[in-house]
């Protein structure tokens, strides 16, 4: 993937895979009904298994889907097929938000978020990738496809669909589930309603932290309450608007900046469960120049370097979402990430955030 330049914007490319019958498509249209502003664009496999009308009830995305009907994408096309049709949805003109690929039930996880990690396109960004898996049928759909332990093992969010269909509410699969993923957030979900500001900003803004706006690092300690804990919200149609949500989020503001080996040990060590992790980082001294933005989905992590913009406060600026994270634990080790001690920053102390920079021989920190 091309580092972008300075300032772009990058779309987060989420591929959505999981076995026949799982309930990738209701997910799809979930996401669709409750974007909240966000345009999604949407590479599908088996076109004929989406739902047209649903699709159409939530806003025609018309040209912003791309069908492919040629068998398992991970197979049929390669990366540079898969560039162009990312480069049809990234243009600026299509107004595209956020990036849905929604693997054939055969696919090879691992290949598309391959495909994806080896674009050449600089607008977008890989956004995780979230499995699906039928609470009901899963011994049966384990028993018959053993490749499913490694595709969870693989998956940076795992969704635990139709718990309404399972015993003990699919408390046991998810208990099953949780020993067999490696770091990955889990979520039960019925009908796939899965809270979409887990996975994308619902409301979309010039600028951007994580899923969730600038806007929210203000508003969202006032909310937070009521945002853990929505279980009692509803919709028009009165369901649960966040059906089973299952995630916490934390906003982190620092006028001191961060110190980068501190910093980096955090994010190494970040715990199970913690999915998604945006935001800017200060490194003051260590580099007076620019601001790092931070994209973190998963085990994948990038930092891009970019100047300041003229005005800008000299602040970090992060959010973090994840699924059973002790988010009081996490404020204080970012907290303790800071450093207001007066130094000369040393040559050495950044070269644990350039490890996660793209072509970092380009990059000089220290001008």
């Amino acid at each position: 993937m091309r580092q972008p330049s300075p300032g772009q914007r990058q779309i987060p490319v989420v591929v959505l895979a999981g076995f026949l019958g799982s309930g990738k498509t209701s997910l799809l249209n979930h996401l669709l009904h409750r974007s909240g502003g966000s345009r999604i664009g949407a590479i599908v496999n088996d076109f004929g298994a989406i739902e047209i009308d649903a699709m159409a009830v939530a806003g025609a995305l018309g040209d912003s889907t791309v069908s492919l009907g040629n068998g398992c994408l991970c197979c049929a096309v390669d990366v540079s097929e898969l560039d162009g049709y990312l480069d049809r949805l990234a243009a600026p003109s299509a107004g595209i938000d956020v990036i849905v690929i929604e693997a054939s039930g055969l696919a090879e996880p691992q290949e598309l978020v391959r495909m994806v990690l080896a674009s050449e396109h600089p607008g977008i960004v890989y956004g995780g990738l979230v499995e699906v898996v039928d609470a009901a049928e899963f011994d049966d759909t384990r028993a018959r496809h053993p490749a499913i332990d490694r595709h969870l093992a693989l998956a940076d969010l795992v969704v635990v669909n139709k718990v309404d269909r399972a015993e003990d509410e699919g408390q046991r699969v998810l208990r099953l589930v949780r020993s067999i993923v490696d770091r990955a957030a889990v979520v039960a979900a019925a009908y796939g309603r899965v809270d979409p500001e887990f996975l994308f900003d619902c409301r979309p803004s010039e600028e951007r932290v994580g899923q969730l706006s600038f806007d929210d690092l203000h508003d969202q300690e006032r909310d937070q309450g009521d945002h853990d804990h929505n279980e009692d919200r509803h919709d028009e149609d009165g369901h649960a608007a966040h059906l089973h949500a299952g995630y916490e989020s934390l906003s982190f503001v620092a006028e001191t900046p961060m110190d980068p080996r501190r910093l980096m040990a955090f994010l190494d060590s970040r715990p199970a469960g913690l999915y998604r992790i945006k935001g800017y980082v200060d490194f003051g001294a260590y580099d007076v120049r620019n601001r790092y933005a931070v994209h973190a989905v998963g085990r994948f992590l990038r930092f891009y370097p970019e100047p300041w913009p003229a005005g800008a406060p000299r602040l970090t600026q992060l959010v973090l979402i994840g699924s059973g994270i002790d988010a009081p634990a996490l404020r204080k080790e970012l907290e303790a990430s800071t450093s207001d001690a007066p130094h000369t920053a040393d040559e050495h102390g950044m070269w644990g955030v350039l490890r996660y920079v793209q072509d970092p021989g380009e990059q000089d920190p220290a001008s």
